[in-house]
């Protein structure tokens, strides 16, 4: 009993935020877990086993989990239950090629349409990825990523952006998060993060697209050397 009320407690101290709805929170909890491994790939899991873990109650678990099914980070099979989706490095790199377009457009735009209050938010983040880089904090940097996915989808206010971003980001982070200690520079990734937030907060939209560019190029570069990389 001890160990599952600290479990509910680590879960909730990681990604709770006031103001997000049962599910909202339900989905950044499980989302982190797949991602950061807690949910390892090809594990299966139960509504009822995750609610208690969580301390959240199953209909929010349910609604989250067909979220996680569209993101395709888990996949529910019929009479097989809900299992944790595989990793293919084929798969993202082709997902890269959609990927590179796509924020490069976000980013721009974000640039170009971003409030003030966005700006100084950006410039914040900045600042936090080069903490973590500085730390070698892998869980912060990971944080402060989806926090900057996020701003930066706001900020580019483009729906038909966003709901691409929304199918792509997950996945990459995971394939970044499990592979990472073996073939990436986990503090050069976050620089190249913050070059990115310092250019959209200051408004240079032609920097932030290069700046995304030499982001999207280590990541194609770090996800191919997974290829002959012994994990």
């Amino acid at each position: 009993m001890r160990l599952q009320k600290t479990a509910r407690k680590k879960a909730a101290g990681s990604t709770g935020e006031p103001g997000f709805s049962l599910t909202e929170r339900a989905y950044r909890h499980l989302e982190e877990m797949i991602v950061t491994l807690q949910l390892p790939p090809g594990s299966a899991v139960s509504e009822t086993a995750l609610s208690q873990r969580l301390g959240i109650g199953r209909t929010p678990i349910r609604e989250a989990l067909q979220r996680l099914a569209r993101e395709r980070l888990v996949a529910i099979l019929p009479r097989r239950g809900i299992i944790v989706s595989e990793i293919n490095v084929k798969s993202q790199l082709r997902l890269l090629e959609v990927r590179r377009e796509v924020e490069r457009l976000v980013a721009k735009s974000a640039a170009r349409r971003a409030t003030s209050e966005e700006r100084a938010q950006f410039i914040d983040l900045a600042r936090r990825f080069e903490k973590s880089a500085k730390t070698n904090d892998d869980v912060a940097f990971m944080r402060v990523d989806r926090a900057f996915n996020d701003l930066s989808v706001m900020a580019a206010r483009n729906e038909f952006a966003a709901g691409a971003m929304s199918l792509m980001h997950s996945l990459s982070r995971r394939f970044w998060y499990i592979h990472y200690k073996q073939a990436a520079d986990m503090p050069l990734t976050a620089k190249l993060h913050a070059d990115i937030a310092r250019a959209i907060g200051a408004g240079e939209e032609a920097a932030a697209g290069k700046a995304m560019d030499r982001l999207l190029d280590s990541v194609a570069k770090f996800t191919r050397d997974t290829v002959t990389t012994d994990f």
